[in-house]
């Protein structure tokens, strides 16, 4: 591995039926990286007319979901009553805090002609102080956020701050997430100012520190320290980090610093999903939606 290479490892396939998701957080050795506790990249997938996805409505809890794509549309609904379309660029952060319930489909037009979905979803873990804040949805729009050039690279700053730039999403933690397009020859210093910091490559051919990064991979480097990216051939990067938050406990849909949380979320979504999910209660249906996804063994 390179020089400031701590960890690096390949994202573990799933296919959802003729849909592919490569999870690569967490990891066996690395179970987050700064808040993000979840990077699963979707696709790329070629939907034929008449077929596309349908992620029935779930819980979360003590995290904020983030969508980003690169190709496609994606349906959204939630129990806030946000019913939204996200395109390509755009930030979708839903905060989960103490409990919310969401729905991810193909919009009906993309449906009808057929599409390609290709992005990335994470989630981000709150502080344990904010694990319980009511939910709240955001979105911005692509144009909103700050693009800029750096190291011959074209990046778009979904998340935080990195190299002297903001972006507008309401954070909660030290954070950042970029998307670059690296053309063949480019060379980005990663001497952004958090923590912890990671390199997943999407697409293309790279080099961290003169270490290979095939697509699929994640390289995460060692604490506080940075590295020398280069594209040998054109590169799509998601670059994400910041500071630690201390462990988290995953189940399902549910993250929190207590086991306990995570099992008293469990029974009120199995309580929830029998009383046919009262208005009043902890775990709504989105408006809209009649199905949902029962709690796994």
């Amino acid at each position: 591995m390179g020089e400031h290479i701590e960890h690096q490892f390949a994202g573990k396939t799933r296919d959802l039926g003729g849909f592919e998701v490569r999870r690569v957080l967490p990891y066996a050795k690395r179970r987050m990286v700064g808040p993000f506790i979840f990077f699963d990249q979707m696709g790329p997938a070629e939907f034929a007319p008449g077929d596309g996805i349908d992620v029935r409505p779930h819980p979360h809890i003590g995290l904020a979901t983030v969508t980003y794509l690169f190709d496609g549309a994606l349906g959204h609904r939630d129990s806030l009553g946000e019913d939204l379309v996200i395109r390509p660029g755009d930030v979708n952060w839903m905060t989960a805090g103490s409990g919310v319930v969401h729905s991810e489909r193909t919009p009906d037009a993309e449906r009808r002609t057929g599409h390609r979905m290709f992005g990335i979803q994470t989630w981000v873990a709150l502080p344990e102080s904010l694990q319980d804040m009511p939910p709240a949805f955001h979105h911005h729009k692509a144009a909103s956020l700050p693009a800029f050039e750096r190291g011959g690279g074209r990046f778009n700053l979904i998340l935080g701050t990195a190299w002297g730039h903001e972006a507008p999403v309401e954070v909660f933690s030290p954070i950042f997430y970029l998307h670059g397009l690296l053309p063949a020859g480019s060379a980005v210093e990663l001497d952004i100012e958090h923590t912890e910091k990671a390199v997943y490559l999407v697409e293309g051919k790279a080099t961290l520190d003169g270490a290979p990064i095939a697509p699929g991979e994640m390289a995460v480097l060692a604490d506080n320290s940075g590295g020398r990216l280069v594209a040998e051939a054109n590169s799509r990067v998601m670059l994400c980090g910041g500071d630690p938050l201390g462990p988290r406990h995953i189940n399902w849909n549910f993250v929190a610093s207590s086991r306990e949380a995570i099992e008293q979320a469990r029974e009120d979504w199995t309580a929830a999903a029998a009383a046919g999910f009262p208005a009043d209660g902890r775990f709504r249906l989105p408006p809209g939606e009649s199905e949902h996804i029962p709690l796994p063994d």
